[in-house]
């Protein structure tokens, strides 16, 4: 097990059974968890909580996040939009530990209409305890920062990608 990490969580309405779900099964693992929301299966829009937790994971407040809709998707592509972010929806524990040991994942999306509890807890525990290798990866990486960098950069002086 990892040292004990400071996860941030949130669902939309079509992922919310499956964040309680896993609240009440992840009860064992060592780490502080925040739920910022949904609080019920009423109708809400993912953006508003895929924001709300991937701006606090990139500033560092958290050191990860775990996003719930019915998909997966559109909480991924959302968190994706803030510079720092590396969301991945996983659906699979193959993927679970590689998006961890060679993209650094700092989020995980997934689909409560996608998934069983079951497996999806699976999938959370071999996220949180897989490190990140490192190593040829680096690079991959610093060449996505880079990319960041440069598009912000190009909007904030008003040019051209």
């Amino acid at each position: 097990m990892t040292e004990s990490m400071r996860i941030a969580i949130a669902s939309d309405h079509g992922g919310y059974a499956l964040k309680q779900e896993l609240l009440m099964r992840l009860k064992d693992v060592a780490h502080e968890w925040t739920d910022f929301g949904c609080d019920s299966e009423a109708s809400v829009d993912y953006p508003d909580y895929a924001i709300a937790v991937a701006k606090r994971v990139a500033s560092g407040e958290f050191e990860r996040g775990i996003l719930l809709c019915g998909t997966g998707l559109g909480m991924c592509i959302t968190a994706n939009k803030i510079p720092g972010i590396r969301a991945a929806t996983v659906h699979d524990i193959f993927s679970a530990e590689a998006t961890r040991a060679h993209n650094d994942c700092n989020i995980l999306t997934m689909g409560g209409r996608v998934i069983e509890p079951a497996l999806a807890e699976k999938i959370v525990r071999i996220w949180l305890e897989t490190p990140y290798e490192g190593g040829r990866h680096a690079r991959r990486l610093e060449k996505i920062e880079a990319l960041e960098h440069e598009v912000q950069d190009a909007m904030q002086s008003g040019n051209s990608l």
